[in-house]
């Protein structure tokens, strides 16, 4: 890469920090919400994913929605976050929502066809294990492309790092 080389990287993470406050901030809602009461609904961390535990499917999925908010309100992406159907087992019901991280092959080729075929020429795209890598001599250039990313509106969370 000349010095004169401009680029970013395009990935898909997720800030853990802020995932978490969240489900802080959903837990002490749930429990303090009159109408969760007697429901011993609970959202917490379960290894890498989020566990949503309640009484029935109905207060699990609203208990969802919170985290939703949640979520949304300190800047994590929903596409991010995978929800997996409401299951009883027992007399309690369960949602496990995985976070998704990192660009597929699949969707990282679906992203440099994109850049290829709509960017300016001058643009260089990169696949890099779970993140893409854009070169260009031109800001304008790295800027346009940004621009056309974040118009494909692709389903998972994309954001911009190492921009120099």
């Amino acid at each position: 890469m000349a010095a004169a080389d401009h680029s970013f990287d395009i990935v898909s993470k997720v800030d853990h920090h802020e995932v978490d406050n969240a489900i802080n901030q959903a837990a002490k809602e749930v429990a303090q919400r009159f109408d969760f009461k007697d429901t011993q609904t609970t959202v917490k961390w379960a290894g890498e994913a989020v566990e949503i535990e309640s009484s029935t499917p109905e207060r699990a999925t609203a208990a969802l929605d919170v985290l939703e908010s949640k979520l949304v309100r300190r800047g994590v992406s929903l596409k991010a976050l995978k929800p997996g159907e409401p299951r009883v087992s027992g007399k309690r019901a369960h949602i496990t929502c995985a976070l998704s991280q990192g660009i597929t092959q699949e969707n990282a080729k679906k992203i440099t066809k994109l850049i290829r075929d709509e960017a300016p020429k001058a643009v260089k795209a990169l696949i890099q294990g779970d993140e893409l890598r854009v070169v260009s001599k031109s800001l304008d250039d790295l800027q346009a492309v940004q621009a056309l990313v974040k118009a494909a509106d692709y389903d998972f969370a994309v954001q911009y790092t190492n921009y120099r």
